[in-house]
């Protein structure tokens, strides 16, 4: 009997074969990226005349997967070494930023799920044994007889992917591992603008802390010397008052401002990951700021196809990537499902004389959803409407990127602008501060000359510091709405080992959090490859 079950066990692979090569059709409909036709030939309104072909930036800011370009690390253009530092250490320790690399690894674990479709899905054993006593007291002497029974079995289940079901859902799993992967860019872009928008901020703050105390240290020898001709009798008491309220105005601003650079900081803390504290990175730079001299012309040309490279839009794309095949797992229930059915069993006793016995059981089932009173289209029809959507988030997202591409540049170009006639309205003001002083000793003006030149100082310095931090702000957002900032991470970045040897300890996750992380490419390029580099 053992003999037979053999040889027919012998013929499964053959029947396997012959099914799983019929099995070769896929139902849906396959990716194709939405075309956003306006794309290739725009270009900023500021620039949209500029010849770009030799340009600085468009061989400064080539997008390049390969190697670590200075579009991924623009932050170095600014050539200071304490932002350079905070960026480093905020990708270290950013929460944020950790939480979209864990969903990486939660994404791998749905693929893995997805990936283990292909194989059989009903799988039981099932076995038991007995022992049996029976006695009888009939007769002259009472008689007992006792055996043990004993019997096994195991029973699978295994539906073909005879309409691509599976593989679509691989496909649609696979999708969303990238998405994720791309996510956690983004994560990374936006991470990268937020420290070096609160750096500048800081520095910005900073340095009109500096430029109150210098006012009020003009303005109190304004009062002192008020305050002298006054106790002399040669001057008014409304030159005196005057004088006191300017120079208490300015010192009342000061404590507003150390309270927006104690805000600012803390906020630099939490993206960095810290408790709010003092950060000794700033600490140990407390000498005045030199700002960063970057020109506009730098940004002359800005490459197009950049746009649909940040992480966000790839993110878009993948989304629509995985919405895609979920159409065709819909469409694969208007078919019939076909499936493997088989069963394996043995039985047997010790009492006298019984045989053991097996069984064998193997043969093709298929089930047909024919009375579905229309469920299956609507669902069909369910997934195609979410895919048209999706596909409208990404058109929409890659306008939405070119609008703040757009908007960045321009500002960059009028702020350019503002900056250098503020520097001489700056320039101006000073003269005059020192023209008003010479001419109030001499005796050719009163001392409300003095006071209009000290306001107009004052308020020029405040301008010129906040038109210079609005530049370089442009800048970092001008970066930012072309998706750079970002580089590809390893799995050691992307989780730490103290988290990865938690979660270890309380879950066997096997090799998927040391295993590489695969880097997506396109959308449209077939995503079973890299499915079987993350299996």
């Amino acid at each position: 009997m053992h003999t037979l079950v053999l040889k027919r066990l012998y013929k499964i692979p053959v029947l396997l074969g012959l099914l799983i090569l019929s099995a070769c059709t896929m139902v849906g409909p396959d990716y194709e990226e939405p075309v956003v036709d306006w794309l290739q030939e725009w270009q900023p309104t500021v620039y949209g005349n500029a010849s770009g072909k030799d340009s600085s930036l468009q061989k400064n800011l080539t997008y390049n997967n390969q190697k670590k370009t200075e579009f991924e690390f623009w932050w170095r253009l600014f050539n200071d070494p304490v932002l350079s530092q905070l960026i480093e250490k905020a990708k270290q320790g950013n929460h944020s930023l950790r939480i979209a690399g864990l969903r990486i690894f939660e994404s791998r674990a749905l693929l893995g799920i997805a990936n283990s479709s292909l194989y059989p899905q009903l799988q039981q054993v099932n076995g038991s044994a007995s022992y049996v006593n029976n006695q009888s007291h009939g007769g002259n002497a009472p008689k007992s007889q006792s055996f043990t029974s004993y019997q096994a079995g195991f029973n699978l289940g295994w539906e073909l992917d005879f309409w691509g079901r599976f593989q679509r859902g691989i496909e649609s799993a696979d999708a969303a591992f990238f998405a994720s992967i791309t996510n956690q860019q983004d994560a990374q872009v936006l991470l990268v603008a937020q420290v070096a928008n609160a750096y500048f901020s800081y520095r910005t703050t900073q340095a009109r802390i500096i430029i109150a105390h210098q006012n009020a240290k003009i303005q109190k020898r304004s009062y002192e010397i008020t305050t002298n001709v006054f106790k002399s009798g040669e001057g008014s008491e409304l030159d005196l008052q005057q004088a006191k309220t300017q120079y208490l105005a300015t010192l009342s601003t000061i404590p507003e401002l150390e309270i927006t650079l104690a805000q600012t900081r803390n906020a630099l803390a939490v993206l960095l990951g810290k408790q709010p504290s003092v950060l000794l990175e700033l600490e140990n730079s407390t000498s005045q700021y030199v700002w960063p001299a970057i020109s506009p012309d730098y940004f002359q040309y800005i490459p197009a196809n950049l746009l649909t490279r940040r992480p966000d839009i790839r993110t878009a794309a993948w989304q629509v990537a995985a919405q895609s095949a979920q159409v065709g797992v819909a469409e694969a229930d208007f078919y019939p499902a076909i499936s493997l059915f088989g069963t394996i069993g043995w039985s047997g006793s010790d009492l006298a004389g019984a045989s053991d016995t097996s069984n064998f059981v193997f043969g093709p089932s298929f089930t047909w959803n024919i009375l579905d009173y229309d469920r299956i289209e609507n669902n069909v029809r369910i997934q195609d409407a979410r895919l048209q959507q999706l596909m409208g988030q990404y058109q929409s997202l890659v306008l939405q990127a070119a609008k703040e591409v757009d908007d960045a540049s321009y500002s960059l170009v009028k702020t350019n602008e503002q900056k250098l006639i503020v520097d001489q309205s700056l320039k101006a003001s000073q003269r005059a501060l020192a023209l008003a002083n010479i001419r109030y000793r001499e005796g050719y003006s009163d001392f409300q000359r003095v006071l209009d030149a000290q306001r107009a100082m004052f308020s020029q310095s405040e301008r010129q510091l906040l038109t210079q931090g609005s530049y370089v702000a442009t800048i970092v957002n001008l970066y930012k709405s072309l998706g750079g900032g970002w580089s590809e991470m390893s799995v050691d970045e992307l989780i730490s080992k103290q988290v990865k040897e938690t979660m270890q300890e309380r879950t066997d996750w096997g090799d998927l959090l040391t295993a590489p992380v695969y880097q997506p490419n396109e959308p449209s390029t077939s995503t079973s490859e890299a499915s079987q580099n993350e299996q």
